[in-house]
């Protein structure tokens, strides 16, 4: 019987990841989007009693673009969802999969040490995992 090797999220995740301030305006925070494949901006903490929280371009799509709402007059804090559900970077991506099921998330920030390390997707899981296992 063959052992499993276990793929981490660590193995998975995307290092590159924006973010923003959750007083930035959409417009601002549109423009300081550097990498080319950025689904979401983490939003950063306040304070060290504060959570991370999370902005989507679908939320922006749906929120600013099809509201006809001016982006330079709409805030972050506005669209964002917080707190984010974060994931450890050494879980299992099969736990973490179920965890993105169970709570119909597409994506999370992976925190380690009270810090976001990267980001990770159900398609990170599926194309980068699955085609290691085989």
């Amino acid at each position: 019987m063959k052992d499993r090797v276990v793929i981490r999220v660590q193995d998975v995740m995307k290092k590159g990841f924006d973010m923003v301030d959750g007083m930035a305006t959409i417009q601002e925070a549109l423009r300081t989007m550097k990498h080319i494949e950025t689904k979401c901006l983490i939003v950063n903490k306040r304070h060290n009693d504060d959570e991370y929280g999370m902005l989507l371009i679908s939320d922006i799509a749906r929120q600013v673009l099809a509201k006809d709402k001016a982006p330079e007059r709409v805030n972050v804090y506005e669209v964002m969802v917080k707190p984010v559900v974060t994931v450890d970077p050494v879980m299992d991506i099969r736990y973490c999969a179920r965890l993105f099921q169970r709570l119909s998330l597409s994506r999370a920030p992976v925190v380690n040490g009270g810090a976001v390390v990267g980001i990770v997707s159900l398609t990170d899981m599926v194309l980068k995992g699955m085609c290691q296992d085989a």
